[in-house]
């Protein structure tokens, strides 16, 4: 089995995951925080650009999953 690809981006208090083979590009969260999201770019996400409550509101809306969170003082390993 092939395992899922993954990449996670943290400020310290959320990490952003994001399972790129679940994207189907909606734009949700470019259109959304744009100054966080940016697609021809490497690092595309830029986590420090906005809040932990606007990151999570915006990611609440990824119709594909593909990018959730965790907050870190809370996730069980």
């Amino acid at each position: 089995m092939e395992k899922e690809i993954t990449k996670e981006y943290t400020n310290g208090e959320l990490t952003i995951v994001w399972k790129p083979g679940l994207c189907i590009h909606s734009g949700v969260c470019v259109k959304t925080l744009p100054k966080v999201y940016h697609p021809g770019e490497r690092p595309w996400v830029t986590i420090d650009k906005a809040t932990t409550a606007e990151l999570k509101d915006q990611i609440d809306r990824c119709p594909s999953g593909a990018l959730s969170y965790y907050l870190n003082n809370t996730r069980e390993e």
